[in-house]
C-alpha cells in the first residue's frame, strides 16, 4: 500500500484566507513589485507594490513604497501611500507614515497614523427592471 505523504503549508492564515507567498524577516526587495496571489513582506521593501488580491506587511517590516491592492493589513511600518480598494487594517503596533484611500478601515489601539484618510464610496448600483428608469443611477446623498 502505498503511502500518503502529507505537506503542511506554514504560511500565515487570516480571516482573508491563507497567504501565498511570504518574503522571510531577512528579504530585502526594490523595485516594482506586482503580484496575482496574497503576499505576506517580513522583510524590507523599497519602491512600487501594485496588486488586485492581499498584502500583509509583518510585524517586522519596514515598507518604503506606495501600495495600491485589494485587502491591505499593516502589522509593521509603511512610509508611503496606501490605496485599499476593499479593506484597510492597521493592527496594534502597526505604523503607517503616509495617506489612505479606502473603502473599509479599522484601526487598532497603539497604531501610529500620520497623514490623511478619504473613503472610497461604494459602487453605485442601477436599479432594477420595472423601477423608473432602467438607466437611471441611485445614489446616496448626505446632507450637509
Amino acid at each position: 500500500m502505498a503511502k500518503k505523504i502529507i505537506q503542511v503549508n506554514k504560511n500565515p492564515v487570516y480571516d482573508i484566507g491563507m497567504i501565498s507567498t511570504v518574503f522571510n524577516k531577512n528579504t530585502e526587495f526594490y523595485g516594482d513589485l506586482t503580484f496575482k496571489k496574497s503576499l505576506q513582506i517580513n522583510g524590507k521593501f523599497e519602491g512600487e507594490i501594485s496588486s488586485g488580491t492581499y498584502l500583509v506587511v509583518g510585524e517586522e517590516a519596514v515598507i518604503k513604497a506606495n501600495i495600491k491592492a485589494d485587502t491591505v493589513i499593516i502589522k509593521g511600518t509603511v512610509y508611503g501611500n496606501i490605496e485599499a480598494v476593499s479593506r484597510l487594517e492597521i493592527h496594534t503596533n502597526g505604523k503607517l507614515y503616509g495617506n489612505i484611500r479606502t473603502k473599509k478601515l479599522m484601526i487598532s489601539d497603539g497604531v501610529v497614523f500620520e497623514g490623511k484618510c478619504e473613503m472610497i464610496k461604494p459602487y453605485e448600483k442601477k436599479l432594477k427592471k420595472g423601477d423608473e428608469s432602467s438607466e437611471s443611477v441611485e445614489t446616496e446623498e448626505t446632507p450637509a
